[in-house]
């Protein structure tokens, strides 16, 4: 990890507000390995500098990470206050999402204290950690954890692919935390559910808790700011609430898929259908388009008609004279309707249409037909049924 301080935020890469919002002085270098009669002489105390990215919002530390940043070390084993609280969540989250025998994978187990509740719950739990001791107690405990870290998007883990994975007051300690989100990201199916927990900055802004920087801690999450940060490496927010006496802000996730669009191939052809159709009922190059807007293009483009329509008609003086680009088309303004009339015209003009429709009834030839273009359909209008 460089020694050089950052002065863009490695979420959104935008520029920090120029001042910082606050700098404590003497401040301890770090919250665990504290010293003691051999090196209390050489301890000496940090200036913590608190910065707002200007663009996600995002609180953070200006500082140099502590060295153990990749370990998880839990003070103390849980609490039965907390092992009850965890029983009823990860069985919530296992029940939620129909992971019950699914692989689940604790990103930074530590001991195992939360791996140990996740596999007593009914999943099929793994752990990767990158301390050897804790690695080495959870094995001894009969939990599946291995050795590792996700240091960036291309890290794979062994037993990868995952159902699930969750993620417990780590990831405010990690100072490449997107590389970190998208490799996770990266080691699980398609579908995958998490659950993400940082400390709660909202509460801490709630009731002024100004002891809570501490630099172990590089960021300090808003709810709108974990979302952001969960978005914009590739999670969809199920949803995210304050938990445990509102100290934690707890997200359940799931990994972003791309959209299925294939409907929209569906809706072409059978536009590209009902256009054909509508051509047949006319003498070649009798039909015209009022409308030269994106939809009409794209609708030439994508269709394969164009050489069937005689011109397109358009109000506007500036797209007069020009020609429908890719398809060529020549764009004329209303008057051609008379003195190069047609039998029909198929009105493009999105939310328009009505009115453009009324104009041509009104002020040209009635004898004209005219459809309108519906979404992805046509509605002739003298019968006001599709075709």
């Amino acid at each position: 990890m460089s020694n050089v301080k950052k002065n863009k935020c490695p979420v959104c890469d935008h520029t920090f507000f120029e001042e910082p919002l606050l700098i404590y002085e003497n401040m301890p270098r770090a919250a665990q390995f504290l010293p003691d009669a051999s090196t209390i002489l050489n301890d000496r105390g940090i200036s913590l500098e608190i910065f707002q990215c200007s663009g996600c919002g995002l609180i953070q530390l200006n500082n140099i990470p502590v060295p153990y940043f990749r370990e998880v070390i839990r003070a103390a084993a849980i609490s039965e206050e907390m092992k009850t609280f965890r029983e009823g969540q990860f069985a919530d989250f296992i029940r939620r999402f129909s992971l019950s025998g699914k692989k689940v994978v604790e990103i930074g187990c530590g001991r195992g204290e939360f791996l140990s509740v996740m596999a007593q719950c009914g999943a099929d739990a793994y752990g990767i950690e990158y301390s050897e001791d804790s690695v080495a107690y959870c094995t001894q405990n009969g939990l599946k954890a291995a050795r590792g870290f996700i240091q960036n998007a291309a890290d794979r883990l062994a037993d990868a692919p995952f159902d699930a994975f969750f993620i417990l007051n780590f990831l405010e300690h990690l100072p490449d935390l997107n590389s970190t989100l998208r490799g996770i990201g990266n080691n699980l199916s398609n579908g995958a559910v998490g659950l993400v927990e940082v400390p709660n900055f909202d509460m801490i802004l709630r009731n002024g808790l100004f002891t809570e920087f501490i630099s172990d801690h590089i960021f300090y999450f808003t709810r709108d700011a974990l979302c952001t940060t969960l978005q914009l490496n590739g999670f969809e927010i199920i949803e995210c609430h304050e938990v445990w006496h509102d100290y934690i802000l707890s997200a359940f996730v799931r990994k972003r898929e791309p959209l299925d669009l294939s409907n929209f191939d569906k809706c072409r052809d059978k536009l590209k259908r009902e256009i054909e159709a509508y051509l047949h009922c006319y003498p070649v190059k009798k039909v015209a388009v009022w409308g030269a807007g994106h939809q009409a293009l794209a609708v030439f483009a994508l269709t394969g008609l164009a050489e069937n329509i005689r011109y397109v008609v358009d109000s506007a003086p500036f797209k007069q004279g020009k020609y429908t680009p890719a398809t060529h088309i020549p764009i004329l303004s209303p008057d051609a309707l008379v003195s190069d009339p047609v039998d029909a015209v198929i009105v493009m003009a999105a939310s328009y249409s009505d009115e453009v429709a009324d104009i041509i009834h009104r002020r040209f030839n009635k004898r004209i037909d005219v459809s309108i273009l519906r979404d992805y359909r046509l509605e002739k209008l003298d019968t006001k049924k599709e075709i």
